[in-house]
């Protein structure tokens, strides 16, 4: 089974909480029992009390090349727990059966050189409250993949978009959902030397 590291944010992890989370996260995993697999469960209150969902569990889930990420809130952090681990089962799901299928399609080897992508983004100071203002800015280190391995990545996560390194062509690219359905991918226009 994989190894759950459990901590608190504004609140405190009692036994029966830890046990919950090692008992529903953990039945989670189990989707997809491989090595080397890791997951970070962060309890934690928000702390604007007119929000009724105020209890938040997030769980980050490292397998392999890949970030699976997800956020669950409720009133009741007990409920937030059990819908996180509802959600963690569906994306390890999504990404077993995208493994699967490249599998059998035998399309493309992954590059060696990718690495865990929650290393890659590092947040800054608190935000400002103004909505003029540039409220967070974040660094990443791009990594060469290719376009399939981006959108699972977008997928996993569970971001609009994705900014990474195409491993064909060494460009920046951003992959991105169209709220029409379907992804799209934004690419450089490079002028030509003569111009």
């Amino acid at each position: 089974m994989a190894d759950i590291k459990i901590s608190g944010r504004k609140v405190s992890v009692s036994d029966s909480m830890r046990d919950h989370v090692n008992d529903k996260i953990g039945d989670a995993l189990k989707v997809f029992d491989i090595k080397p697999m890791s997951c970070d469960v962060v309890l934690r209150v928000d702390k604007n009390p007119s929000n009724p969902d105020r209890k938040m569990c997030e769980v980050t889930v490292f397998v392999r090349d890949y970030v699976v990420r997800v956020e669950a809130s409720s009133p009741d952090m007990y409920a937030a727990i059990d819908e996180a681990a509802e959600k963690v089962t569906r994306q390890l799901r999504k990404y077993k059966t995208r493994v699967i299928d490249k599998k059998q399609r035998a399309v493309i080897a992954e590059p060696e050189h990718v690495k865990d992508l929650a290393d890659l983004i590092e947040p800054t100071e608190e935000e400002p409250e103004d909505d003029d203002v540039l409220v967070r800015e974040k660094y990443i280190d791009l990594k060469p993949m290719t376009e399939e391995q981006a959108l699972v990545q977008t997928d996993l996560l569970g971001h609009d978009f994705y900014v990474f390194e195409n491993a064909a062509t060494g460009l920046v690219n951003v992959i991105y959902h169209r709220h029409n359905g379907g992804y799209g991918i934004i690419k450089p226009r490079l002028e030509p030397e003569d111009a």
